[in-house]
């Protein structure tokens, strides 16, 4: 049986989400609309991961654990992992190497991180959207050597995907292209009309990007896999990464 699933999804972590989606409500969201397989991907960290991976299996949810990073020429890629300190480890190494420039919440949005109750645990100095000392032909090498798989993100967008950045859809390890819409046409930045997207024969998906609560669960995709072909150790262990990146190669249908 499919599952559904949703790949891009910010927290209260990310300045340019809504204080209101913390972990806890975005389980509970996604839950409600009976997501079987969600991410967390907030900008260029994963400090609320570890409430997310709590939270997951009580609402029968697998998580996924991630960051959408902000490469060297203002891509965003998803990179996902299916263990919660590969992801942390991944995120330490993302911060470390972020342009360091200061985050002022009140001009860019708080950045906390929470524990699976909402209370606040931490708020992270930086500008979490800034851009990585990491180029696109890099990233998707440096995550697997963390046990990760990447997804540029948005590939449609006119801002901050690989279409607007380099013009077109470039060769590399990715285990999907994530749309706004499929089948996927640019925007261009001047307003004009949309022209279809080359995407080199990648698997498609489609995902929430929600940075609001009323975001959670707006574009999903059926993942074709099973929850015990996904996690075969049962809930509360790791999911199946190889499964996971087999199901995104035989394709995923737009839900």
């Amino acid at each position: 049986m499919a599952l559904i699933a949703d790949f891009h999804n910010h927290s209260c972590l990310s300045p340019c989400g809504s204080l209101d989606l913390s972990p806890r409500a975005l389980v509970s969201i996604a839950a409600a609309k009976g997501i079987g397989v969600l991410a967390l991907t907030d900008h260029n960290s994963a400090r609320n991961c570890p409430a997310f991976a709590r939270l997951c299996p009580r609402s029968g949810i697998i998580p996924l654990y991630g960051l959408e990073a902000t490469t060297s020429e203002e891509i965003h890629v998803l990179c996902l992992f299916t263990a919660l300190d590969a992801a942390l480890a991944f995120g330490d190494y993302a911060y470390s190497i972020l342009t360091p420039l200061s985050n002022d919440p009140e001009k860019t949005g708080d950045q906390v991180w929470v524990d699976e109750d909402e209370n606040i645990e931490g708020e992270v100095e930086y500008f979490l959207p800034g851009a990585l000392d990491l180029s696109v032909e890099h990233i998707g090498a440096k995550a697997a050597s963390f046990g990760g798989i990447v997804i540029p993100a948005h590939v449609d967008r006119p801002a901050f995907s690989m279409t607007s950045q380099l013009g077109v859809i470039t060769a590399g390890p990715w285990a999907a292209l994530e749309c706004v819409r499929v089948p996927p046409a640019v925007l261009p930045a001047d307003g004009g009309a949309p022209f279809p997207l080359d995407t080199r024969g990648y698997p498609l998906i489609t995902s929430s990007d929600a940075h609001y609560p009323e975001h959670v669960g707006r574009r999903p995709f059926r993942l074709a896999l099973s929850a015990e072909e996904l996690l075969p150790g049962g809930p509360g262990t790791d999911a199946d990464m190889a499964a996971l990146a087999g199901a995104l190669l035989n394709g995923a249908k737009q839900r």
